[in-house]
């Protein structure tokens, strides 16, 4: 403990009590003109070491070229909604479909119907006798044959991309579902003779199975529910929690 300097009287009690006074002053003084910097940064344990004390870094995000047209998110589910539905069409090989099967990237290729042209005739073609996809089925919409288009253009790559970020802050019936159905379901819901019955280019019908649980059951490939898209891998995360959000919001025809 420090202890105060005995008290003088007259000058000599006012000397003492400023070399008193003066001590931590000094200190103070010669802490302040100190630089508080460390000599180096300091060590962050990024490992996961020391006892868990460390932080995994988050997962790089994602983002897919919107230039480029990914055979196994864009091409291939047209290919499988579209040209594989019903008998006849080309989920397997056969002599009915000219041993042409499409329901992946080295089927496609091995088919040759890439390379000589075929593919680009048939879904082109006025004449319903010799398009692609073959009546009651409707014919692909020009958005998609042009897409189709700019993946041949693009070199015929068995490319794929899946984009970590998902916008869900505005999902709707017109702008985020329809799209979707377009591209995963409407080949085998739509035209004159739509599977199950069903034709989901109308939103009633879509609402319908909505509400009874078959949507979602089917999309999630959940137990007891037929999975789809049919004979397709499974939707990706981010697109199935669309199709959720707007099945928990009454499914609106918004």
């Amino acid at each position: 403990m420090y202890k105060k300097p005995e008290q003088r009287v007259g000058g000599e009690q006012v000397k003492a009590w400023a070399m008193w006074w003066s001590l931590p002053l000094a200190a103070v003084l010669a802490l302040s003109a100190c630089k508080h910097e460390p000599p180096f940064a300091p060590i962050v344990d990024e490992t996961g070491g020391g006892g868990g004390g460390g932080v995994e870094p988050p997962d790089e995000e994602v983002i897919c070229d919107p230039t480029t047209i990914y055979f196994q998110q864009q091409v291939l589910p047209l290919l499988i909604s579209n040209c594989t539905v019903g008998s006849g069409c080309h989920a397997t090989a056969t002599d009915d479909n000219d041993d042409i099967q499409l329901t992946s990237y080295n089927s496609l290729m091995n088919s040759g119907v890439i390379q000589d042209g075929d593919l680009w005739e048939a879904i082109n073609d006025n004449d319903p006798a010799d398009r692609m996809p073959r009546p009651p089925q409707n014919p692909l919409t020009q958005q998609q044959i042009d897409l189709i288009g700019q993946w041949i253009q693009q070199g015929t790559q068995n490319n794929s991309c899946e984009s970590t970020a998902c916008d869900t802050t505005d999902v709707t019936y017109s702008g985020t579902i329809v799209p979707l159905v377009a591209a995963r379901c409407q080949g085998c819901h739509s035209g004159g003779s739509p599977q199950g019955g069903l034709d989901l280019t109308s939103w009633s019908v879509l609402n319908a199975v909505a509400a009874d649980g078959r949507l979602a059951g089917a999309i999630q490939h959940l137990p007891s529910f037929e999975p789809m898209p049919r004979n397709a891998p499974r939707m990706n995360d981010c697109n199935i929690r669309k199709f959720l959000i707007w099945i928990d919001a009454g499914a609106p025809n918004n």
